[in-house]
């Protein structure tokens, strides 16, 4: 009798960091599928890790994906020097680690698929795309 590996069955949240605001997905590896979850008000509001802790208290994710805005040369702008710096405080405060995705891509596919989606939604999507990118790079 051959005994099986457990399959990785893992939850993520992913990410799409703005300073307005922060979409939220959440995707499954065993599936390879995202989804979009929820638009949060930027980190700097006083309500955001309260919002934050419980989405990660109610799906209880095994890890986290923050995607990167490089700008086109690959170099890090502001945007994706402050989605760093937010990489950092998800792991700091949950201990967690926390998979950088370079989303130059991304953006332009979230503009693209999401236009009936209403805009309130849009950095959802993105979050899902750029969790559907992770998924996508990960080896079986």
């Amino acid at each position: 009798m051959t005994a099986f590996a457990a399959p990785d069955r893992r939850t993520l949240l992913g990410f799409d960091y703005g300073t307005r605001r922060v979409g939220v997905a959440v995707g499954q590896t065993v599936t390879g599928s995202a989804s979009p979850l929820a638009v949060l008000k930027a980190p700097k509001s006083p309500e955001f890790w309260q919002q934050l802790d419980r989405l990660m208290s109610e799906w209880r994710p095994d890890g986290l994906v923050v995607g990167l805005p490089l700008q086109a040369d690959g170099s890090a702008g502001a945007i994706a020097r402050g989605a760093e710096a937010f990489a950092d405080e998800l792991t700091t405060r949950y201990g967690l680690s926390v998979a950088r995705v370079d989303e130059r891509l991304t953006s332009w596919e979230a503009d693209r698929v999401a236009r009936d989606v209403p805009e309130s939604r849009r950095d959802a999507v993105a979050a899902s795309l750029i969790l559907m990118t992770y998924l996508e790079g990960r080896s079986p």
